[in-house]
């Protein structure tokens, strides 16, 4: 589902995604409002909304019901807003300026569950709150470091075990261990807990 103010970008949104076989667009709306009355019937999988105004919609559509994903799309980026959508139950944070193979990418990452942050994002955040990187990542060893610097990247398993020269089993088992240790059951709560600490 498309919600987006801005009625030639969600049209043009809506045409790129028509081209995607795997996608199916269910509603395209132009405020909050249209889209909590469109969330009943539609139920998508997932909402790209516009950054602008994930404040307002968010937390009604999980009040209405809503299970599915949101993955927010940006003009421009500032690390405590982004932690604060992340937090918040936002999957991702798409740059207004990036590709659309790039989007798609994010789409199919957020539907599967994943999270997706711009590396810009992490940048951002990780220059923003360094004291709390090196606080929350002291007590981490180096190579579980490593495997979470390639999550909040958005890389996979494999790439990871690329980046830093082991086994993907190894990155798995590495992964696991990181989700004991925090209590999460999957990559994007990881990442969530990662960035939600930026702020507090």
């Amino acid at each position: 589902m498309l919600l987006h103010g801005r009625v030639l970008f969600r049209t043009s949104l809506a045409r790129l995604l028509a081209m995607e076989r795997d996608f199916e667009l269910v509603a395209e709306c132009a405020n909050a409002l249209e889209a909590l009355e469109s969330l009943r019937d539609a139920n998508p999988d997932v909402v790209l909304l516009d950054f602008g105004i994930w404040q307002d919609f968010i937390d009604e559509a999980r009040d209405a019901g809503y299970q599915g994903k949101f993955l927010a799309i940006a003009e421009e980026i500032d690390a405590a807003p982004c932690a604060r959508a992340l937090s918040h139950g936002v999957s991702g944070v798409f740059l207004g300026s990036d590709s659309p193979a790039r989007l798609m990418q994010a789409i199919r990452l957020v539907a599967s569950g994943e999270a997706w942050v711009d590396r810009r994002v992490i940048q951002l955040l990780a220059d923003r709150y360094p004291q709390h990187e090196d606080l929350r990542l002291d007590s981490l060893e180096e190579r579980e470091r490593a495997v979470l610097r390639g999550v909040l990247g958005g890389s996979t398993n494999r790439q990871i075990a690329g980046q830093i020269g082991t086994s993907e089993a190894t990155v798995k088992a590495t992964l696991q261990h990181l989700f004991d240790k925090t209590g999460v059951r999957t990559r994007s709560q990881l990442v969530r807990i990662m960035l939600d600490g930026s702020h507090h």
